[in-house]
Formats: C-alpha cells, structure tokens, sequence
C-alpha cells in the first residue's frame, strides 16, 4: 500500500461541517467515499440518534417493576443500542444522499458528498444501504417483540423524511418524530410495553430536535431559498430565538412530566436545571447569520443530551 493510500483525504472533497482529522482521513483511499457517504467523519449524528435510546432505557429502569429491568440487561442493551445507533444513522443519511443527490449538487455545504460529486455510483448506495440494514435488523432482534415491533414502525418515518423540505416549511419536526423514536424503543426493550412516560419523553425529544436542527438550518438558508428546498429555519428567520425558548422550554417541562410519572427521585428535578443552562447558553449565543457559530452549537446538543441523561440517571438511584 501506498502512501498516499492512508494520506488525509483534500479538503475539497469534504463537506464544511466534517470533522478534521477522522478516523476516515486515515483509511484506505478507496473506502473513504463510502465512509463519508455513511457520514462517519460526523459522529454527532449517531450521538444525536443513539440519546434519545439512552433516555429511553433510563425512563423504562425507573418504571416499577420492570420486565426486562436487570443491570445486566440494561448494560447489553446500552451497547447494542450504540451499534444499532451507528449503522442505522448511516443508513438513513445513505437513503437520505440517494433521494436527494440532486438538491445536494446545488448546496454549497453538501455539493461535496459522495453521490452528489459522482465519487459513488448510485448501485454502490443501494447496495451499501441494504446492508447496513441488514446489520440494523440483527441488532433490533436482540429486544423483546413489543421493541422489535416498535422499532419497525419507525421505517414509515424514515422512508418519508427526505421528501419532508420538499412539502413543508417543519421538516425539522418529522426529524424529530423519527431521530427520537429510540425513546420508545428503549423503554418496550426494558418494560416490555409503551406508556404515557415514554411517549411524553419521546415529545421531549422531538422538541429539542425542532430546537437543534433549526439550528443547524441556518446553514443552508440562502442555498435553500434559491432552490425551493423549505426549513424551520426560512419559517422562523429573525425569531428563532424566540422560538429556541419555546422549544427547549418544552424539552425539559416534558422530561419532568416523565419523570415524574415512573417516580425518579428529587435529584432528577434538581438537575433539570443543568440541561436548560446549556439550553439557555445555546440560545443566547446563536448568531444565524454565522454558519461556523450554528455548526458549533449544533454539535454542542450532544452534551447537552448527556447532561439530561446525567439528570435520569441520578433520578434513579
């Protein structure tokens, strides 16, 4: 193998918001495009999908009597949700670059990405796809049937999500509705069913989803008004903030409902406060008109995540 075979990859052929110096930058030249078409030189994705399944465990640990609810089960659990976070992830964003190649090509920010630069062909995506899962099936089938028929409900959300910035100005909440539905998928794997707790977490998710990814919106605002494309972010424009307030008010309030419904103890309500600091610092220092300053705070929503998980687990014990 060559030298330049593991040289990081130039920059023109990535997109603005991945990160430098990935594990991708340093792989075998041929496999890098496929590793950036699963947007594995962006972690923040699987961390932004893999939480909400976090959370989901944590709410179904604190329901009473648990059905699935030992701390070895909740372990293996919490790893496979990691490896099902990670391929899942890819393949939504694979099936995300195949709908929308066309719309990438004419995005600043996304004219780069494999498909739409030609770097992978279209067959090589679908074949990628069907693999990927495939692996995200296997891990599904280690839950109890009411997760596994819980997480094959998502596909409908999945499969539809691309097509959502072509017919409304809210695509941010259909993402909402699907990167959260780990929620309920955590909570049947430890309780063997679905209840108001977990639904009422998984609308906690879905507004600090509207909150982070019109955030990240802003990035694409002026490419997105040229070409037709709609997002919270042309919707809201200067009130954003506004709406940040609204939206991530609504995160924690529900989140305190759920926990309040399975009984976590007063240290969980205690450290609500910390999730809505970071919230409240998110909201304060958003420049939209600053691509770079977006980018940052859209990625700042994985601790912010954590942090709420922090807040659950310390509410059960």
């Amino acid at each position: 193998m060559s030298s330049d075979d593991t040289s990081p990859e130039p920059q023109q052929e990535m997109t603005p918001d991945a990160e430098r110096e990935s594990f991708v930058d340093f792989m075998p030249a041929p496999i890098r495009p496929y590793l950036r078409l699963m947007r594995a030189d962006r972690p923040i994705g699987t961390w932004l999908l893999l939480i909400p399944c976090w959370w989901g465990l944590a709410l179904g640990a604190a329901t009473p009597l648990p059905r699935y609810g030992d701390l070895g089960s909740l372990m293996f659990f919490a790893i496979i949700m990691a490896i099902g976070a990670f391929v899942m992830r890819a393949a939504g964003c694979v099936y995300n670059d195949i709908i929308d190649r066309d719309i990438d090509a004419k995005v600043a920010r996304t004219a780069n990405r494999p498909l739409a630069s030609g770097r992978v062909s279209l067959k090589a995506a679908w074949a990628l796809l069907v693999a990927l899962s495939l692996i995200g099936l296997l891990v599904l089938i280690q839950f109890n049937l009411t997760a596994i028929i819980t997480g094959l409900a998502a596909l409908g959300l999945v499969a539809a999500y691309p097509f959502m910035k072509r017919i409304t100005w809210w695509p941010q909440a259909w993402l909402g509705l699907t990167f959260n539905w780990g929620i309920l998928v955590g909570y049947a794997a430890v309780t063997g069913t679905l209840g108001w707790p977990a639904f009422l977490m998984w609308a906690a998710g879905i507004f600090w989803t509207l909150g982070y990814d019109t955030i990240y919106a802003h990035q694409d605002k002026e490419d997105d008004a040229l070409i037709g494309v709609k997002s919270t972010a042309l919707r809201l424009g200067e009130r954003t903030q506004a709406w940040l307030v609204r939206f991530y008010t609504a995160t924690v309030i529900l989140a305190a409902i759920a926990g309040r419904l399975v009984g976590m103890n007063f240290w969980f309500f205690v450290l609500l406060v910390a999730p809505m600091a970071h919230f409240t610092w998110q909201i304060w220092r958003l420049k939209t008109d600053e691509p770079a300053t977006c980018l940052l705070l859209f990625k700042s929503n994985r601790d912010a995540g954590l942090i709420l998980l922090g807040a659950m687990l310390a509410g059960l014990f």
